[in-house]
């Protein structure tokens, strides 16, 4: 079929240093399986629909199951990403993700962490806070319940930030501690101050219209369905799928 997605050599050579090592019997064809794990996910397509040239869907699941519960995606999206170079300007924004019946049904297993779904005045979503370049590409991910406050995935994220003159961010990052936290590390805030602030802030206006591109990131990877809609229960598995579609989108 001409339509389906196959990895280049160029693409296998960047991903294989972060392959976990094979132990016991040899892997199958790792290229085969990933470029049909990523079929799966672009299209939102259930595993037993997988097209045969890609073999077995159990093959293509199991794989997708170890890997994610192991973080290997989420390693390799943040290894491809330290080879940045940025220095200049980042920018931090979050986004709802709409979580699918399969995701949010049952309970949640006692004890852990949760599903990070919560309900919102779209319904039950999931959402993903994320910094990126000066070029819209994304450099750190982090998921919480629809709910949560942009405050709680800025201090999440604040730890990865690089070294770089700029933040921007919309209203929604406004808070004093944060542009304390910012200043003592050199970093110069481009938010603008919320509504009800009785002194307004200064920002610079000009620079603040390059945030457009963290938008367009972000729905770039709702291209993705199985990014746009949440059909996975797990967090873990589902944070996979959004660093699978980053790695293919912007760092391969």
């Amino acid at each position: 079929m001409s339509n389906l997605f196959w990895l280049s050599d160029a693409q296998m050579a960047r991903l294989e240093p972060y392959f976990p090592k094979s132990h016991g019997k040899p892997r199958v064809d790792d290229r085969r399986v990933l470029s049909g794990i990523i079929f799966i996910n672009r299209n939102g397509l259930r595993w037993r629909d997988a097209p045969k040239e890609y073999g077995p869907h159990k093959t293509l699941y199991n794989r997708w199951k170890r890997w994610s519960d192991k973080g290997i995606f989420a390693a390799m999206m943040t290894g491809l990403a330290a080879e940045h170079g940025e220095k200049k300007t980042v920018m931090i924004d979050a986004t709802y993700l709409k979580a699918h019946r399969t995701a949010s049904s049952l309970g949640a297993k006692k004890g852990g962490r949760g599903r990070l779904i919560g309900r919102t005045k779209g319904g039950m979503n999931t959402k993903l806070h994320a910094i990126c370049d000066s070029q819209g590409r994304p450099l750190s991910l982090f998921v919480t319940a629809g709910q949560v406050s942009d405050y709680i995935g800025a201090r999440a994220l604040l730890s990865s930030l690089p070294d770089v003159d700029w933040l921007l961010g919309d209203r929604g990052y406004d808070a004093d501690w944060l542009r304390e936290l910012l200043k003592d590390r050199g970093i110069r805030a481009c938010i603008p101050g919320r509504k009800q602030r009785k002194t307004p802030v200064k920002y610079d206006k000009r620079r603040y219209k390059r945030r457009n591109r963290i938008e367009i990131m972000f729905g770039r990877l709702k291209d993705w369905r199985r990014v746009a809609t949440r059909y996975d229960r797990c967090p873990k598995v589902f944070l996979s799928a959004i660093a699978l579609a980053a790695i293919v989108i912007y760092w391969l």
